[in-house]
């Protein structure tokens, strides 16, 4: 048994109760099926046999068993179909639940190379189809097997002739069978791949809906829609069309098998080697056994749609993150930061970001990075958290490399605010929460008010309950920098990192932000990515990054009187 097989497995260990008395009503499903035609057949066979003033009792007497045989049927069939369902979802939960816990683990790395959609079909579309495989596939298994078994025997005992010729057809089945269970497999893959890309580019058209009209591109986005769609069409086609052969396939041979057993029956009558009522209870039997043959044909489907769904799914689960976590707990943190040969480049970049790159910051040091574009001053505030792992080389924090501390005590220990700011559906109180959840209503307007943000919120209709939308989308660019700065100040780390935190707000307001912003960084080690290099006039040390490594370092006034590269920097935007 694979590690797959065990871990497909593996999903039942909490349900083993559910399972068993899941199996348990299959198993009485079976059974009844398979006691009605001999019931049946003991009436006919008494009325063959002649009418006797104790017959009619008789069949009074075997219409109440039969009655009583349906009655448990339906009663175990519902709990198979009611409890197996809900187990089925159970498990389809955890699998959600682990999935969801996986990509917790998954580093940037893994995201700047993934597609939204695709991550999001396969923690529903594809989970959706392993519960139902998950419930169907065992009670399918026990009531066919049954079924199939017990009127095998069955019907071995009434005429072994023609259970032979009945069983003729069964190899022939198995060949077609086998030859469009490997076609639909790998159309129906196609098919989950295709379905993901059609959510990749929902949410990436709806995500930048704003842009999308304001550059009146709808036809564009349309077209691309209608791309993926038809791409998803065309995989459904191949999809559907091999289902058809093999469903309607499956069908021709069970119509072709009762037709056998009347032709062939009726020569037995005939040569009177067979009674009429050995002939009925045998349609009936070849009733059963057609029926699991239509649960196989429907396991089958749910095999393969749950197979390449469990496939999907491990693919994922597989991915070991590349950030392993460290067991050292980051304790009595002074806020000292040092890189030491550091070389580092993203996936799929053929040039490297940073190249034995150094530098060391001082504990409660401010200090402010400047440069062009692409130089990486995103990338050297990025690796500090550990969003990505350096190549080569090592980042100390507190003279300790920081792949040794556990990654959730380095980052409760960092703040950031990222340039693009992201605020999450709800109101404006559970983002800025989102610094601490288990902060007081005080702690939380006490933040805001340090962000130059209590003023616009108490504006807002609800307050703090406002709900702000998706992404935040009712609020201002302002108003949005505002709380992500809340946030910050309400989490109150010992160091800080602001890549551009004041890049959307008026002059006004960044002013009242840049004062608590002051009160903020003192005594922490402060780490500012600035594009308006007027911002920084306070910074302690102003590093100045070019393609080469750090080009020139020291406080504002003294590089603008170097004239070197910070000048020119400084030259460039006052001519913007």
């Amino acid at each position: 048994m694979n590690s797959r097989t065990k871990k497909f497995l593996s999903y039942y260990k909490p349900y083993l109760g559910w399972l068993f008395a899941d199996l348990a009503c299959a198993f009485i499903v079976s059974a009844t099926a398979l006691l009605i035609p001999l019931c049946v057949r003991y009436i006919t066979k008494n009325m063959l046999d002649g009418i006797s003033p104790n017959t009619v009792n008789q069949i009074y007497l075997m219409g109440i068993v039969m009655l009583l045989l349906v009655v448990v049927h339906v009663l175990s069939n519902s709990f198979v179909d009611y409890q197996g369902h809900m187990m089925g979802a159970m498990m389809e939960s955890d699998m959600r639940h682990e999935l969801f816990d996986h990509y917790q683990k998954l580093s940037f790395g893994f995201y700047d190379e993934q597609k939204t959609g695709q991550l999001m079909a396969r923690l529903t579309n594809d989970s959706f189809a392993l519960s139902e495989l998950y419930h169907h596939g065992p009670e399918d298994i026990v009531i066919s097997l049954l079924n199939f078994v017990g009127a095998f025997i069955i019907l071995m005992a009434i005429d072994v002739d023609l259970a032979l010729i009945v069983f003729l057809f069964l190899p022939i089945m198995a060949v077609y069978a086998f030859y469009f269970n490997k076609k639909m497999r790998r159309a129906m893959k196609t098919s989950k791949e295709r379905i993901g890309d059609i959510n990749a580019q929902i949410e990436d058209t709806l995500s930048g809906i704003r842009v999308v009209k304001s550059f009146t591109n709808e036809e564009i986005e349309k077209e691309k829609f209608s791309y993926e769609n038809g791409r998803f069409v065309d995989s459904r086609r191949n999809e559907y069309r091999n289902e058809a052969y093999f469903f309607e396939g499956m069908t021709f041979f069970t119509q072709l098998m009762p037709i056998a057993v009347i032709i062939f029956g009726g020569v037995a009558i005939a040569n009177l080697s067979l009674d009429l009522a050995d002939l009925i209870t045998f349609l009936l039997y070849i009733g059963i056994l057609i029926e699991p043959i239509k649960r196989f044909s429907n396991f089958t489907r749910l095999y393969q749609e749950g197979i390449t769904g469990f496939e999907r799914f491990m693919e994922i689960l597989e991915l070991e993150p590349d950030i392993e976590d460290g067991d050292v707990e980051l304790e009595n943190v002074q806020g000292n930061i040092e890189f030491q040969n550091v070389t580092f480049k993203y996936k799929g970049n053929g040039g490297r970001v940073l190249k034995n790159f150094s530098l060391k910051i001082d504990a409660g040091e401010y200090v402010a990075l400047v440069g062009a574009s692409g130089v990486g001053k995103s990338t050297v505030c990025s690796l500090i958290p550990r969003f990505y792992e350096v190549n080569h080389g090592a980042i100390l924090f507190d003279g300790i490399n920081i792949r040794e501390f556990r990654l959730r005590s380095l980052r409760e220990k960092i703040g950031v605010v990222h340039q693009d700011v992201y605020l999450f559906a709800g109101s404006v109180a559970d983002n800025i929460r989102y610094g601490q959840f288990n902060a007081s209503r005080e702690e939380i307007i006490t933040a805001a008010k340090n962000a130059n943000a209590h003023e616009f919120i108490t504006a807002l209709p609800n307050g703090y309950e406002t709900d702000i939308g998706q992404r935040g989308i009712k609020l201002s660019g302002g108003q949005k920098q505002r709380l992500s700065i809340a946030r910050v100040f309400l989490k109150n780390p010992p160091v800080l990192i602001l890549d551009e935190a004041t890049s959307a707000l008026d002059n006004r307001s960044e002013a009242a932000v840049q004062n608590s912003l002051e009160k903020l960084i003192k005594n922490r080690t402060t780490i500012v990515i600035a594009h308006r290099l007027a911002t920084i006039r306070d910074a302690q040390r102003i590093i100045v990054l070019a393609n080469s490594g750090i080009a020139e370092q020291g406080t504002y006034s003294d590089l603008l009187a170097r004239k070197g590269v910070f000048a020119n920097l400084y030259k460039m935007k006052l001519r913007i």
